[in-house]
């Protein structure tokens, strides 16, 4: 409290309340209301320098030098809005950073060599895990109710990890003769809670952004929404905005669509929740994606 403190005095802030919530002290002065939270040593303060740059300003007004440990952003009063309202002004806003943000950097086969590395040696670990899963569970004269969830649908965590397997396969050879890269200014930590509007909408939460593949700012969103909303709308909306290569979207399907490594390390309730969410995010992902590739058959004709 006592740097806070210091930092406020050094903006001639006067404080005469606070009020912690998680990592984010809220604090009233005599100039008003403001956010101010540590760094984590990770930041790249150049972001924000060239977001004001390329006249995106749709995040709270830092008032503190950005070297320093600590920010302090103006306090922005939220609307009440409905979920399904705010997860499609997110896209809106998310597009209109992609777009503004828009560059592209030399690249060569070794980058995307290694993209390609990482996931194909993450679908054949996935395809060995659940494998020796399955035999241990199959050895069992009887089944936990979690245990029974998961055998029961195995088939679709395998079915699911040969399409990634296949289109991973048909992704690299999109791009393996390709020398430049699309990237953009990624939020990084995208979600409901980082989305804040009155009348003007502002992405809060900053501290995880990066210059990127487009796609990995809709990989993080869709992966902490997916079983909340109906995501092909979103990313409709998003694309009619920014439309995506190609490449990129088949990046982002096989990226969504990888099941995740189930651990029984739980009590047998949240085992059972946490296997009957996956499943449903493996299914729900499958109708996401399958009306895109039912175009591409559709067209092939």
């Amino acid at each position: 409290m006592r740097k806070i403190n210091h930092l406020l005095k050094k903006y001639d802030l006067k404080p005469y309340q606070y009020r912690n919530l998680g990592k984010v002290t809220f604090i009233d002065t005599d100039q008003g209301r403001f956010v101010i939270k540590e760094k984590t040593g990770n930041e790249d303060n150049k972001i924000y320098e060239y977001l004001e740059s390329r006249q995106f300003n749709y995040y709270p007004k830092i008032i503190n030098d950005l070297n320093e440990n600590y920010e302090i952003t103006e306090f922005i009063d939220e609307v009440n809005m409905p979920r399904e309202q705010k997860i499609l002004d997110i896209i809106e806003l998310v597009s209109l950073l992609h777009y503004k943000t828009t560059h592209y950097k030399e690249i060569d086969e070794a980058d995307y060599k290694e993209i390609y590395e990482d996931i194909s040696n993450n679908i054949e670990y996935l395809f060995s895990y659940y494998n020796d899963i399955a035999s241990i569970i199959e050895t069992k004269v009887y089944m936990s109710p979690a245990e029974y969830l998961l055998i029961r649908n195995i088939s679709k965590i395998y079915g699911t990890l040969n399409f990634c397997k296949q289109e991973i396969n048909a992704w690299y050879e999109l791009i393996i003769n390709k020398r430049k890269q699309r990237v953009v200014v990624l939020h990084n930590n995208l979600e409901l809670d980082h989305f804040i509007r009155n009348k003007d909408a502002f992405l809060i939460s900053w501290n995880k952004s990066k210059i990127g593949i487009p796609i990995f700012d809709l990989y993080k969103l869709y992966k902490k929404h997916a079983l909340d909303f109906e995501f092909s709308e979103i990313l409709k909306l998003y694309e009619k905005k920014y439309p995506l290569m190609e490449e990129e979207r088949k990046l982002f399907f096989v990226l969504i669509a990888l099941p995740s490594k189930i651990e029984f390390n739980q009590n047998e309730y949240m085992m059972c929740k946490l296997i009957g969410e996956e499943i449903d995010s493996l299914y729900k992902s499958e109708i996401f994606i399958s009306p895109y590739y039912a175009k591409d058959t559709v067209q092939n004709k």
